[in-house]
């Protein structure tokens, strides 16, 4: 069943007062403006920290005191991490063997418990799942669930919002929960607004899960996106994306560099590759009354220096 708009603002209710209300940035361009949703503001460094709220707060007692898990790249691992902190329950997160050491840093600093397994989306979710079912741990998944959705959507609220003006809204996409819960909202709150998917040319899952009718995997996702690296959408991701998302589009990696390059010189942002993958996207569109997610900013200190000196 996919999420309602009651449902994305009962979670903006329960997640006050644990995630920002973040500001939009409006910068001024050649002949019109870009707004940036600036969710690389939020407490733990990205959106992730709205879905991971919504969920925990519905818990019951018995699974708070047990303790929660998740698996992540970083920056849901970060939010759930947390999250249990500020409510007072234990959390152990997954990563990836090539987590990068800033997001690993950012967990532990947290309180959350620190387990290594594999490269993939896959291997992390396989072990989340084993140590789950051996400790009597709840599972906050990354993206495919109502709850994750429904709090990722109050950014749509906020946009609409803010941006009175907005056309067109641009979102990063990974496994799809953040796309999922923003459309839903857009699209239940002015209908004739765009929503655009963007994500990265080297891991273009839910491109061909939308040519295929179905959700696919892909056999592999080489990008800088670290974030954006799932290989299959989720199915109820899926099906929020035919439903409320109007076009996906991808951005490549140098799109990716440039669009953090212009963040910070610009707008003086800073925003890791995938929560710049977005913006790169509004930028190469030129569309009057656009808005960019920037949807996180938890990057490697060495890699971000990098990024911004890269054609100086």
């Amino acid at each position: 069943m996919l999420v309602t708009l009651d449902d994305i603002r009962a979670a903006a209710t329960r997640i006050r007062g644990v995630a920002r209300r973040t500001p939009v940035l409006e910068i001024e361009l050649t002949g019109r403006s870009l707004a940036l949703k600036c969710e690389n503001l939020q407490p733990s460094g990205a959106f992730k920290l709205r879905g991971a709220c919504n969920m925990v707060a519905q818990l019951q007692p018995a699974a708070r005191a047990a303790g929660v898990i998740t698996y992540s790249s970083g920056n849901h691992g970060q939010a759930v991490a947390m999250v249990a902190r500020s409510f007072s329950i234990p959390a152990v997160v997954v990563m990836p063997e090539t987590a990068p050491q800033v997001k690993v840093d950012g967990v532990r600093q947290f309180g959350a418990g620190v387990i290594f397994a594999g490269r993939t989306s896959a291997d992390r979710k396989a072990r989340a799942e084993d140590l789950a079912a051996q400790r009597g741990l709840t599972i906050v998944p990354p993206f495919d669930h109502p709850w994750i959705i429904a709090g990722a959507g109050t950014v749509g609220l906020e946009i609409l919002e803010q941006c009175p003006y907005a056309t067109t809204v641009f979102v990063p996409m990974g496994g799809g929960g953040q796309i999922s819960g923003v459309s839903a909202a857009v699209k239940g709150m002015r209908g004739g607004v765009r929503v655009i998917g963007v994500e990265p040319a080297g891991a273009a899952r839910m491109s061909a899960s939308l040519a295929a009718e179905h959700p696919v995997t892909l056999e592999r996702a080489t990008s800088i996106a670290d974030g954006l690296l799932t290989l299959r959408p989720g199915d109820l991701t899926f099906a929020h994306v035919r439903a409320f998302v109007d076009e996906v589009v991808t951005v490549s990696d140098d799109e990716m560099i440039e669009a953090v390059r212009w963040l910070f010189h610009e707008a003086h942002l800073v925003a890791e590759p995938s929560g710049a993958a977005a913006t790169a996207a509004a930028l190469r569109a030129g569309v009057h009354g656009a808005v960019a997610v920037v949807s996180g900013g938890n990057v490697d200190p060495v890699a971000y220096a990098g990024y911004i000196s890269r054609g100086s």
